[in-house]
């Protein structure tokens, strides 16, 4: 291991930290300048608008056409319709509470407390977060507006102009791209990972030819590895993809994910690649090509050539690792035909909508989570009453913008939240100062407003570590230059908004994190722990012989693992904001669990495969002795994911021998059908069946072993 050598190992100086931060978050990536300039275009005609007709809560609508999901047109469509039915079922509630308990102070004050409590409540225990995030929102900004001493009709018309004004907001933000979606056909998440596939491949190829990777190539793959698959998660999550290809694809974008972390780790270290690990690096290097190639051209990703021996390199970490994980990528799509194959589904045939999550009403952590939030932002609305001073309404909504499971989630918001008021601010109050004075016109603001959009936007299309900051700058700067339509000597707006959030934050800090708070790293592993047993379920079923109900429930709980695959990333993502006397460990947990991710989602889609062999689907039946075998397989393998959890529990696991005997009965079973049965679809789906069954016991035996490993304690 002579070839390689650190960089580096001391801790960079704070400003030299900082200066490298935000050159990372910054930089300009593939269909940044795109998505940038959509944000601004919808942004500016929504201000001019409301402007030109003078719309009362118009900074509300700017706010949202700036942030408005853009993955597609389909997600866009979707968050409008959120949005419209949301805000109109708010508003509706807003009117009925107040007809009746309006009259009465501690009416009032009971009503606005059970309406913090609701909305709380909703944004846990509902499968929409995005509709109970809306819900709650139009509740907050209307709250100071029916405690105003204004006449009845005047709180009704503000009501119903904050509907409207952030309705028409959304749909002209709608419009504007539905426009430009057809300037840029195609699949943008398989776009995303031909791209990150295209600059792994370029600093292989500078290993494959002995030359150091340029400075600029080694930028890019550090800032992809650093954003991680945030963005590309949330593009699958929105599509209206099928399951089986939602399943493959999230799959792939681990995997992916899981190469450019490799790779920018591999960046890292100087590095000299002998002869023979060079042959295998371009071997790669191409692998990755034909995968890249097929993915652009709605193909399924299929190997050039055949890795290397995935025997130890002589100067390359990691390579061995590499080529595993480049060959994981085609078995994804095992049995598949074209990608073709996989087009979103019609409406007609999606799967019903769920109003709450399963555990709504039997999880009492989502009353828990409500108390919490609710006593935090009662207690803010207690103290902008009794000093009088309504401008500071500002603290519950950062109360309920900020309210998230973990310390670390919550922190991180609140952070971004607190830096980025201060900003925009301190923008808005420049601006009133410095520049309007000097402009008579809505050209020469306009040029003003969308400067200062174009920054915020970037900001936003960052990673998750700074994105929440662009929206806060943005907020502040248009609601004290937005908000009214005139010239606005005062700088009460932008003082009152930073105060309010500072007293929402202070809340949060004395109330919400203390009361039944749990670390980051504990709900990560709880999480992943989760999965891990949801997977031992899944290789369970069916457990019913009629087909249909194991068809049903095999689908609903796809659907669970998915949605733990996806919980435990965030969590992974929320952990590095989350500080104490832990935070070694419990990054070094989350490097684990990270890395064992998308062995595990391989595991499941191959699973998933084998599923249709389980349940016997006409078509895919197997011989009676192979359907013992494989039973036998399935619930040794069940065994070994549930003995993964134990030990992750700190329990006493079972041993998990039995897996790898189980299988290699199963490979006996197979060959002795096979060989008997030469000809005919049989021995077809043998030859299918069984090398998808040898993957699942090598990724699990694999993982398995990882798993021993201590972990330290959380």
């Amino acid at each position: 291991m002579e070839a390689v050598a650190p960089s580096g190992t001391e801790w960079p100086r704070p400003l030299a930290w900082l200066r490298e931060f935000f050159r990372e978050e910054l930089a300009p990536y593939p269909g940044r300048v795109a998505l940038v300039s959509r944000m601004v275009v919808a942004t500016t005609v929504v201000m001019i608008i409301n402007m030109t007709f003078r719309v009362p809560y118009g900074a509300y609508g700017v706010a949202y056409a700036l942030t408005i999901s853009r993955e597609d047109p389909q997600s866009t469509l979707k968050a409008v319709k959120t949005i419209i039915v949301a805000y109109l079922l708010a508003a509706a509630a807003v009117l009925i509470g107040a007809m009746l308990f309006s009259g009465d102070p501690m009416m009032r004050f009971l009503w606005v407390v059970g309406s913090l409590f609701t909305m709380f409540y909703a944004l846990s225990a509902m499968a929409n977060d995005s509709a109970a995030a809306r819900f709650g929102y139009l509740i907050i900004i209307t709250i100071p507006l029916w405690d105003e001493h204004v006449p009845a009709e005047a709180k009704v018309e503000g009501t119903l102009w904050a509907v409207g004004a952030i309705g028409s907001a959304s749909l002209i933000t709608a419009g504007i791209e539905l426009a430009f979606s057809a300037l840029r056909p195609g699949d943008e998440l398989l776009r995303s990972l031909a791209s990150r596939l295209a600059v792994v491949e370029e600093v292989l190829k500078s290993y494959a030819l002995g030359q150091p990777v340029q400075e600029k190539c080694a930028e890019r793959i550090t800032r992809l590895g650093l954003a991680g698959t945030s963005r590309l998660r949330s593009i699958l999550r929105r599509s209206a993809h099928s399951l089986d290809f939602g399943e493959q694809l999230g799959a792939v974008v681990a995997l992916v994910g899981r190469l450019v972390d490799i790779t920018a780790s591999l960046t890292a270290l100087e590095l000299r690649a002998s002869d023979d690990d060079r042959k295998r690096i371009q071997t790669l290097a191409e692998n990755i090509a034909t995968i890249r190639a097929d993915l652009i051209g709605g193909k399924i990703p299929h190997l050039l050539k055949s890795p290397g021996n995935g025997g130890p390199p002589r100067s390359i970490p990691l390579l061995p690792e590499m080529e595993r994980t480049v060959s994981m990528i085609p078995e994804v799509f095992t049995d598949s035909q074209s990608l073709s194959d996989y087009a979103p589904m019609p409406s007609g045939q999606t799967q019903p909508a769920r109003l709450f999550v399963a555990d709504a009403f039997t999880n009492p952590e989502h009353i828990k989570f409500a108390l919490r939030g609710c006593f935090a932002a009662s207690l803010c609305y207690t103290v902008y009453n009794s000093l009088a001073w309504p401008g500071i309404s500002t603290a519950i909504t950062t109360c309920f913008l900020t309210a998230l499971s973990t310390i670390g989630a919550s922190r991180q918001k609140q952070i971004l939240r607190f830096t980025g008021a201060i900003a925009g601010g301190l923008l808005g109050i420049g601006a009133q100062i410095f520049i309007l004075p000097s402009l008579d016109s809505i050209a020469g603001f306009t040029l003003l407003f969308m400067a200062v959009t174009i920054v915020a936007a970037w900001i936003v299309t960052s990673g998750p570590r700074l994105s929440y900051f662009g929206v806060q700058l943005a907020i502040a700067f248009y609601f004290v230059n937005a908000q009214e339509f005139k010239f606005q000597p005062s700088l009460v707006v932008a003082r009152d908004r930073v105060a309010g959030i500072l007293l929402g934050l202070m809340m949060m800090w004395l109330v919400f994190e203390p009361l039944w708070g749990a670390p980051t790293a504990v709900a990560m592993r709880r999480a992943f722990i989760s999965t891990l047993r949801l997977l031992a379920q899944l290789a369970r079923e069916p457990l019913s012989n009629n087909l249909r109900i194991a068809v049903e429930r095999s689908y609903s709980l796809r659907q669970t693992v998915n949605m733990s695959f996806n919980k435990v990333r965030a969590l992974a993502d929320a952990v590095l904001f989350d500080f104490g006397p832990s935070r070694q460990e419990d990054l070094a947990l989350r490097s684990r669990i990270v890395g064992w991710q998308p062995q595990l989602r391989t595991l499941f889609v191959t699973r998933v495969s084998l599923l249709k062999y389980r349940l016997q689907v006409p078509g895919f039946e197997l011989p009676e002795q192979v359907r013992i075998a494989q039973r036998e397989f399935d619930e040794s393998l069940a065994r070994a994911l549930d003995g993964m959890a134990d030990q992750l529990e700190g329990k006493v696991r079972q041993v998990v021998e039995d897996l790898e005997a189980s299988l290699a009965r199963l490979v006996v079973t197979v060959n002795t059908c096979g060989s008997a049965e030469q000809q005919g679809d049989l021995a077809a789906h043998l030859q299918t069946f069984l090398p998808l069954s040898r993957r699942i016991g090598g990724l699990a035996l694999s993982l398995d072993k990882e798993i021993v490993a201590p972990i330290g304690s959380v």
